[in-house]
């Protein structure tokens, strides 16, 4: 029995709790009806979404939702759900059939909920007839081209960055442009007391890093149509990349690290010499540590033999069918979208638009970061699309893939190599023959 199917068999009682879960929930259910609020005159709009990586979005987000709300005339609630509950929140929405409006996914999720959505393409259709095409590789995280249904909408992506010391590189004069520049740097780093950090345990981090390995020496999950193809050499040699790498350059911690920013903590302490992550880490270095922030340098993640290649973490929307303001919630989206010079700019660039079109200026915007030391520091983001992916690369972010991310079979099986449990060899053997039987399951379902 797989998670879905043991709520839907768990009761309402028990669903409709686990679908206050979060920071914000705020009153319970009775109180929080939609139908009360229309009963006094107002709709209620609810969105589900996380809690940002820059909390200053958050403060700037829901001023936007409540003074949207006042020009609709709609009573607009966020609720900021911790970011690991996300998906056990919508699985309950689901299976109740109650909940919020729409709900937000980050890089994989909302495509196991096709069924259970409405289809987004007249909104797609008119924003980019508005402001141009949206990214293809963002576009392969909400439309399953199978059933051409756009399950999912995408306000904004992140880009996923090499955040490293500067003055720890230079001193052994090297810079981590490569793995092979990494796997060199390793032991020096660590003999120095400042080692490397590459999330190696069961958690979202771990997955970008691991399928951003995977995409570096050329291998992937699937191919184009959706054929698993793991276990190839390009998969055994980004495997044993990652031993030598954490063999030489880590410690143990990196098996512990969660998802509550367990990377930026371990670079914020100042004993840290390398991680991959969005913008988040050094934006929250800087309010805290600004001299430790000088120090840091950004560059795109290291290329493998295939190239610099890595997957992007994508914000996503859903609107449900059981949802009763559909057409309020796609007015939302596109106004927002419409509008998101603003959103890009309270998130301090870690909001990056899905439709380049809707910040025509963000090059500029970039270059012009007054906090960033030196000056055009965040100018490499305006070029990260050429290195950015999707989880599904080369093919679709489609169920069997969202469903092989979030069980965290891929980053497992490089810590299996890594520990030294398995050989490589292995390790991506019995990882293959999982994630087989997950793709023949949504093959059978029509998804893929």
């Amino acid at each position: 029995m797989d998670r879905r199917q043991f709520l839907r068999l768990a009761g309402g009682t028990t669903l409709l709790t686990a679908a206050g879960v979060g920071c914000g929930s705020g009153p319970d259910e009775k109180e929080r009806d939609p139908g009360a609020a229309e009963g006094r005159g107002r709709r209620t709009l609810r969105i589900a979404q996380s809690a940002h990586f820059v909390p200053a979005f958050d403060i700037w987000f829901d001023d936007y939702a409540r003074r949207w709300g006042e020009e609709h005339d709609v009573v607009v609630e966020v609720d900021h759900v911790r970011i690991t509950d996300l998906l056990t929140q919508a699985d309950a929405q689901a299976a109740a059939q109650r909940g919020h409006d729409m709900s937000a996914f980050h890089s994989a999720g909302a495509a196991v909920f096709e069924d259970e959505v409405i289809d987004l393409r007249d909104i797609v259709t008119d924003l980019e007839s508005k402001v141009g095409r949206l990214i293809p590789a963002v576009e392969r995280n909400i439309r399953n081209h199978r059933t051409g249904k756009y399950f999912a909408f995408s306000d904004c992506w992140a880009a996923q960055l090499t955040n490293y010391r500067i003055d720890l590189w230079k001193a052994i004069d090297a810079v981590p442009d490569t793995w092979d520049d990494v796997l060199r740097a390793a032991p020096r780093l660590k003999a120095t007391g400042t080692p490397l950090g590459v999330g190696l345990s069961p958690g979202l981090d771990s997955g970008h890093h691991a399928f951003g390995l995977l995409a570096a020496y050329g291998a992937s999950v699937q191919d184009e149509e959706g054929n698993v193809v793991l276990n190839r050499p390009g998969t055994i040699d980004a495997v044993k990349t990652a031993t030598e790498v954490f063999r030489k350059g880590m410690t143990e911690e990196v098996f512990t690290w969660d998802d509550a920013a367990a990377d930026n903590r371990f670079l914020a302490s100042g004993k840290g010499s390398f991680i991959l992550d969005p913008l988040g880490t050094l934006r929250g270095i800087e309010l805290q540590e600004p001299q430790l922030a000088e120090t840091i340098g950004l560059r795109p993640p290291p290329a493998g033999s295939a190239g610099r290649l890595f997957p992007h973490s994508v914000h996503t929307y859903v609107i449900w069918k059981f949802s009763q303001n559909q057409e309020l919630a796609k007015q939302f989206l596109v106004d927002l979208t419409l509008g998101y010079k603003d959103a890009v700019l309270q998130s301090q660039f870690y909001n990056l638009p899905s439709f380049p079109g809707s910040v025509t200026d963000l090059p500029a915007l970039l270059a012009a970061d007054p906090t960033a030391k030196p000056v055009g520091k965040y100018g490499i983001l305006a070029e990260a699309a050429t290195w950015s992916v999707n989880i599904g690369h080369p093919g679709d972010t489609n169920a069997a893939v969202t469903e092989v991310f979030n069980q965290f079979l891929v980053a497992n099986m490089f810590v299996a190599a890594a520990r030294g449990e398995m050989t490589a060899e292995a390790s991506v053997a019995a990882a293959e023959a999982q994630i087989k039987a997950i793709f023949e399951k949504w093959r059978g379902r029509g998804k893929i």
